[in-house]
């Protein structure tokens, strides 16, 4: 699964306009993400296709950036996120984002944005 991650103006409309692009290129969001500090605002989102957001980041001319996510599918209860993070704490492993990309009965899939994705899957698939 891939994150792309994308620097705008935080200013009134660039999120419609984001939007406006992805769908003209037929991107169906799955998740998605987006804080801002001083005249920028940072967007992590995960789209189901991963050439049509390339596609409708580059003809809006969006600054960006694009890296692989691990998904993980937790428990909905209290401690869950606690446990992954100190998994991926002990192992030196540090969490850039982490976000939901979905939810059903009592179990939640949640986008997590790491800086070494290989070691991270090794440890939390022991």
């Amino acid at each position: 699964m891939k994150e792309f991650r994308v620097v705008l103006g935080n200013r009134p409309g660039e999120l419609a306009r984001l939007a406006e692009s992805l769908a003209r290129h037929g991107v169906n969001i799955k998740a998605i993400a987006g804080s801002a500090s001083g005249g920028q605002a940072t967007i992590h989102l995960i789209g189901h296709d991963v050439e049509a957001t390339r596609a409708g980041l580059e003809a809006m001319r969006a600054q960006y950036t694009e890296q692989e996510v691990i998904s993980l599918l937790l428990e909905d209860k209290a401690g869950e996120i606690a446990r992954v993070a100190n998994t991926l704490a002990n192992a030196g492993i540090n969490i850039d984002a982490i976000y939901l990309t979905g939810k059903a009965d009592d179990l939640v899939e949640l986008a997590w944005a790491v800086d070494d994705v290989k070691r991270a899957k090794k440890f939390l698939e022991a």
